[in-house]
């Protein structure tokens, strides 16, 4: 007969292993990557808002399956960028699984594609709710999260990483959100995209710009590489000014409502990136400043979608007076 004592002890031996392996889970799905795939799927379910009922089913499957593209996403890139011998222990941005706490390569490769495959079938459901010109569309985006660090021309190596990834997670997923509540594509839709699309390719070149000379060494001929360091800084701070000119100009236009504006609060995190790229080169003084890029997109969405909120309680309640 064991006593309370002697049961509590191999339970408590066995806590800081869970912890441990959580942890090592939790860094490989890299979750401050997470809001370019969150972020996207509210700006679009928002601009359908003002003209249509929302089915929280859909937008709640939506956005499962598109932090899942996500996180496969990620964890491809671990394993091929190991299997390519582009991490290392101290590599900066990485979860590390595999390099760092020696997690089976294929047990990680494994996970990923169980990710893609119940995307994929979350994606089936949505396609069966709305049209099944779905399909195709959300293949292929599955396929970018693949084809990003996998395949034998990985897109992460090529000066087009930034367009695809900005499109793919940007625009494909905005429209295809409103398309869901609304069953239709409108210029809002698409030209409502613009701003957060440019913002997901800026993380991408953020993320080039510090790992600069390791994907120089490695062959790789990524948009950072080919502008060079001082140019790829420039165009990224362009990035960020063209996303705020974007929706100012919207917001001219009468094609969003003024309250959109309320997105200039993260301007002050597109200065603190842009401000330590210009002063900085290496990449452990870098790291902030791909941190910050990553922050300006999280607070520039949230702050749209809120806008848009805002403008449709008060016209909303207006309407109800």
């Amino acid at each position: 007969m064991h006593t309370p004592q002697q049961v509590r002890q191999p339970i408590q031996a066995l806590t800081p292993v869970i912890r441990q392996k959580w942890s090592i889970w939790w860094k490989l799905l890299r979750p401050h990557t997470l809001t370019a795939s969150f972020v996207p799927v509210a700006i679009g379910t928002v601009l359908a808002l003002s003209s249509h009922q929302i089915r929280l089913d859909l937008l709640f499957i939506m956005l499962l399956a598109s932090i899942l593209i996500q996180v496969a996403t990620n964890i491809f890139n671990e394993y091929y960028d190991y299997k390519r011998g582009l991490d290392h222990e101290h590599s900066l941005g990485i979860g590390g699984a595999i390099v760092r706490y020696g997690a089976d390569p294929r047990q990680i490769l494994a996970v990923a594609q169980c990710t893609v495959a119940t995307a994929i079938l979350l994606g089936l459901y949505l396609c069966q709710e709305s049209n099944w010109w779905l399909l195709p569309i959300g293949l292929c985006c599955a396929a970018v999260g693949y084809l990003y660090s996998g395949g034998p021309f990985p897109l992460s190596a090529t000066p087009f990483g930034e367009l695809i990834s900005g499109t793919c997670m940007g625009l494909v997923i905005i429209v295809i959100s409103f398309y869901l509540q609304a069953g239709t594509i409108t210029t809002i839709a698409v030209m409502g995209s613009i701003s957060t699309s440019t913002l997901i390719g800026a993380i991408l070149m953020s993320n080039n710009l510090r790992d600069l000379e390791d994907d120089r060494r490695h062959g790789r001929q990524t948009l950072a590489i080919l502008l060079k360091r001082t140019k790829a800084t420039y165009c990224l701070i362009g990035m960020f000014i063209f996303s705020y000119l974007w929706i100012l100009f919207l917001v001219t236009i009468d094609l969003l409502p003024l309250w959109s504006l309320l997105c200039f609060i993260s301007i002050p995190r597109a200065f603190q990136a842009s401000r330590i790229f210009l002063k900085n080169t290496t990449p452990e003084s870098l790291a902030p400043a791909m941190v910050a890029t990553a922050q300006t997109n999280t607070l520039f969405g949230f702050a749209l979608v809120l806008g848009l909120l805002i403008q449709y309680w008060s016209s909303h309640y207006t309407m109800t007076l």
